[in-house]
């Protein structure tokens, strides 16, 4: 069930819908997966779980329903997110790759 509330001028800033969390808690893994359904996430979006777990059992992974609240970027919000993002990958072009005999030969 998804309940908008809030709109502004470009529709609804806090979306209340379903939500699938998984947790895991292992001596190799503790991550959690949280799955907004029901709503397309966009750049600058904010996610709020409610009604999480308050201790999850050592070497046990579980998976629950429950809800999330959506809260929307304002659009100007979301390009500059857009922006950073892109700026941040552009900083993985700056690393540069020589070839092995080009070390080598500055290591003699």
């Amino acid at each position: 069930m998804r309940k908008d509330s809030g709109g502004g001028w470009f529709g609804p800033r806090r979306i209340e819908v379903p939500c699938t969390v998984e947790i895991e808690r292992s001596f190799d893994s503790l991550h959690a997966h949280a799955i907004p359904e029901g709503v397309m996430l966009r750049p600058g979006d904010r996610v709020v779980i409610n009604n999480l777990p308050d201790d999850i059992a050592h070497s046990g992974t579980t998976s629950f329903e429950t809800t999330a609240t959506v809260f929307r970027a304002h659009p100007l919000t979301r390009w500059w997110t857009e922006m950073r993002a892109i700026a941040e990958l552009t900083e993985l072009y700056h690393c540069g790759f020589e070839p092995k005999d080009a070390f080598e030969e500055q290591a003699a």
